[in-house]
């Protein structure tokens, strides 16, 4: 492999002076220097040939020795130093203080077409953030974030990349549900590649020690490197650099709402300073629409993960990076000014992406409601959030809104008990369904071209989690053919794709409480 590397991020900012590698508090540096631990007996699982493509990495590159040893950690690049990030975060709203890279060890920077590539292992061994936990990895979080990393991409999604998934050859402990019965299971590796992994809790820690010096170090290197069309140094620059990261992270937050995706951690040390989906854990789609859902068993009592707040959650997580870049700005209207901004900024863009969502190319001033009473109505019964909206697509403005059986046989199938919808709940869909023709009468575009705007818009494939766990369970066994048909199938979501139709179905019941499936805990 012939790789280009340009480290930054360990070349200009503060180090670690003690070089050990024992958990402890690392104060007045950015990261520390740590050394993969290296498998026993690695195997590739499986590579995406388009990210490896981005970092200059040949298709015949990863069938190499070499290949294997760079993804699993079993050896290093020459003339590279890996580290581990030294950041903190509140999670669950509570501050932990120092967190840091407990289980990623950041191998290198990569250029490559103009472009920087951090490439990251994740699972592959202690760090001096680690604290009583080992490093590691285990399967099933490893292919969970190698598929949704990719699958998110696809569905044009801000997110980290994954490169690779590899079996590290040991077994690792853990109790799946933090319930007192752990068992073994495969340990494995995942290469994640990013512009960047810094999050904001790289900003909060430092601010939270008053290590300002530190602090202004790796915020005005991370507007050098990734804002640079803003000035540093500067009360108006770290504003704007403030302005930015809260306009990427809505961005982001309108995408996760868009397709159905709940994060399910969304602890300030989760959120990228760049925009992109972090740290793939006990994610999931909604299947059954229910703004109140968390797949983080964690979270059951108190859901503040849930899919409904996730907005509100990222404009709490900025607050918190406000106060961390309060020392630059000495001034908190201007900041406040820039949360209320956040809030009013989601409405305004939420309508947009719903509109898209409908196929509504006209502004209304009605379409408020609508989307308001669509919302309520998904929620009269279990409606799968994909299937209703791909379905959606076959409404046409010359439809008899009077023959209530036509009307409602389009998204029938995103009923998940469609014979036992009683009376009031049908009449409730057929009020909503002929509002809707309505306003498609409003229209100036072609039926066929709405349907075209719409099913680009949304996915008919996602990453349900009982698919991830069908994964999971034949790479258990050691059969990755699976592995191979979802990641493929993923990379065209908003395709027909006729010849796999056998994904376009409801959760099937077998997987309504199946662990795995409705149930996932942060343990990995």
């Amino acid at each position: 492999m012939r790789l280009h590397i340009k480290d930054t991020f360990n070349k200009e900012l503060p180090a670690d002076k003690d070089t050990t590698n024992y958990p402890r508090q690392v104060h007045h540096a950015c990261f520390s220097y740590v050394t993969p631990k290296a498998p026993e007996n690695p195997l590739l699982l499986h590579a995406s040939e388009e990210v490896a493509e981005l970092l200059g990495i040949t298709k015949e590159d990863l069938a190499s020795e070499d290949f294997l040893g760079l993804v699993t950690g079993g050896s290093i690049l020459k003339d590279t130093q890996p580290y581990a990030m030294c950041y903190g975060g509140h999670q669950f709203g509570n501050w932990a203080g120092q967190l840091g890279d407990g289980r990623a060890i950041n191998l290198t920077e990569l250029e490559h077409n103009g472009k920087r590539w951090a490439l990251q292992l994740k699972g592959s061994g202690l760090t001096p953030y680690s604290r009583t936990a080992d490093g590691l990895a285990v399967l099933r979080s490893s292919i969970r974030e190698h598929l949704c990393s990719e699958a998110m991409h696809y569905l044009e999604v801000p997110t980290t990349r994954s490169l690779s998934v590899s079996l590290s050859g040991s077994e690792v402990m853990r109790d799946m549900l933090y319930n007192g019965n752990a068992a073994m299971e495969k340990g494995a590796i995942v290469a994640r590649v990013a512009p960047s992994f810094i999050r904001f809790g790289n900003f909060e820690i430092f601010a939270s020690r008053g290590e300002f010096d530190t602090l202004k170090k790796l915020t005005d290197y991370t507007i050098k490197a990734f804002y640079p069309h803003i000035e540093s140094g500067t009360k108006e620059g770290y504003l704007a650099f403030f302005k930015e990261v809260a306009s990427k992270t809505l961005d982001m937050i309108i995408h996760w709402q868009r397709v159905g995706f709940v994060h399910g951690v969304m602890n300030t040390d989760n959120l990228s300073i760049l925009g992109l989906t972090i740290d793939y854990g006990p994610y999931g789609w909604l299947e059954g629409y229910d703004p109140n859902w968390t797949p983080n068993t964690t979270d059951r009592q108190f859901r503040r993960y849930r899919f409904g707040n996730q907005p509100q959650i990222a404009q709490w997580n900025l607050y918190q990076l406000a106060n961390a870049l309060f020392s630059f700005i000495d001034e908190s209207e201007p900041l406040q000014e820039i949360l209320d901004q956040f809030n009013t900024g989601f409405h305004t863009k939420y309508l947009e992406m719903m509109r898209g969502k409908l196929g509504l190319q006209k502004e209304v001033g009605a379409d408020r409601d609508l989307i308001s009473g669509l919302e309520k109505t998904l929620q009269l019964t279990e409606t799968d959030m994909t299937l209703f909206f791909r379905l959606l697509s076959q409404y046409s403005a010359g439809m008899d809104v009077e023959d209530v059986k036509a009307l409602l046989d389009p998204i029938k199938d995103a009923y998940y008990a469609p014979t036992e919808l009683k009376d009031d709940i049908l009449e409730a869909w057929h009020q909503w369904l002929a509002q809707y023709v309505y306003r498609l009468q409003l229209e100036e575009i072609s039926d066929t071209e709405r349907k075209t705007a719409m099913n680009a818009t949304n996915p008919k494939y996602v990453l349900r989690n009982y698919m991830a766990q069908m994964v999971i369970d034949e790479a258990e066994k050691g059969n990755t053919d699976l592995l191979n048909e979802v990641f493929e199938l993923l990379k065209k979501p908003y395709d027909e794709q006729p010849e796999k139709e056998k994904w376009f179905a409801k959760r099937p019941e077998w997987a309504r409480n199946k662990v795995g499936c409705s149930m996932l805990s942060c343990s990995s």
